[in-house]
């Protein structure tokens, strides 16, 4: 296998890691950020339930995106990283502060309002800092010598914080859709009618990000609206309207597994959308995935690891869900 070769491979396994933990961990947090719009009591515990079970092991994807890219692909962690700093830590902040708020809320009663706050508030920051993220790697990075050249702030735009905002909520259509599937009485029906209105949200999102992206370089322009590329790439934005309308009859005749199932497929072509847009960059423009590579021993020994790691990951993710696949209740799963 050349080094191009194992060069793409690293680059599906890292894509597939990075999808994998923002479906996975995406419904999640978006069950945190519309968390106080369910009732204190049976609404809140059903929401928290359905979760339970899962909710940690998500988080594995997260490790093996941010640990593969270090792994294989140095140069664009080394330059990532400094570019988002504040992001990150935030992310990571938030994500620490929700788990800690999702054990304490069941141990601390007498404070379980707090708890409840800490939930939602470090759900909506690590997603609003996973988007901003994303808005901040597609309006391009300033590199100079193989390093970042710019500021602590260089981050900050209109675009990053519209991405952050979609991502948001995004995320809690993932969650409004598997509380519908989850859950039964009050949480169901109130899962439901977000469901409706969150579906409209994310497709407007959805459409903002879309619309503002071909403008920020005359590269994702070319891709999206020349001769003989788009051809290709507009059969995406008709596969969301064909989504759009089939997750629409699906909430209107009471399906409860397919409209989960449906937002996850905006969110898989949204994600090719985005690799449509910037392959074969990792920092686009500027570093491609084979300037960024590690050396292909070292590639080759990190993927005899990853051979036996992910089918393990992939087998306890399955097999817990397979266990929780039921309703769950105010006292767990039944």
């Amino acid at each position: 296998m050349t080094h191009h070769d194992l060069t793409l491979v690293w680059a599906g396994i890292i894509a597939f890691a990075v999808f994998a933990y923002v479906v996975m961990d995406g419904f999640d947090l978006g069950i945190g950020i519309l968390f106080p719009t369910f009732a204190v009591g049976e609404e809140r515990d059903q929401a928290m339930n359905s979760i339970a079970p899962v909710w940690d092991g998500n988080e594995t994807w997260l490790v093996m995106g941010g640990g593969g890219l270090l792994a294989a692909f140095p140069l664009a962690y080394a330059i990532i990283l400094p570019a988002t700093y504040p992001l990150m830590i935030a992310m990571l902040l938030g994500l620490v502060f929700r788990g800690v708020a999702f054990e304490f809320r069941w141990r601390d009663p007498r404070h379980r309002a707090f708890w409840d706050a800490a939930f939602s508030v470090g759900s909506l920051i690590a997603a609003v800092s996973q988007g901003i993220v994303l808005g901040a790697i597609l309006q391009g990075i300033h590199v100079a010598a193989d390093a970042y050249a710019g500021g602590w702030l260089d981050w900050l735009s209109p675009f990053s914080l519209l991405t952050g905002l979609s991502v948001a909520i995004g995320y809690a259509l993932l969650g409004a859709t598997w509380l519908l599937w989850k859950t039964e009485g009050a949480a169901h029906d109130h899962a439901r009618r977000l469901a409706l209105w969150l579906g409209i949200a994310t497709l407007a999102a959805l459409g903002a990000v879309s619309a503002a992206t071909p403008f920020l370089a005359y590269d994702y322009w070319r891709r999206w609206f020349m001769m003989p590329d788009v051809l290709l790439t507009a059969q995406v934005p008709l596969l969301v309207v064909i989504a759009a309308v089939a997750y629409f009859w699906s909430l209107r005749t009471g399906r409860q597994r397919l409209p989960f199932l449906i937002a996850l497929g905006f969110f898989l072509l949204g994600f090719i959308g985005l690799g449509i847009s910037i392959f074969p960059y990792v920092v686009p423009r500027a570093i491609t995935i084979w300037d960024a590579a590690a050396p292909p021993l070292s590639q080759v020994f990190l993927l005899m690891g990853s051979i036996f790691i992910i089918p393990c990951i992939l087998l306890y993710t399955s097999w817990a869900y397979w266990v929780f696949r039921g309703k769950v209740g105010t006292h767990g799963y039944h």
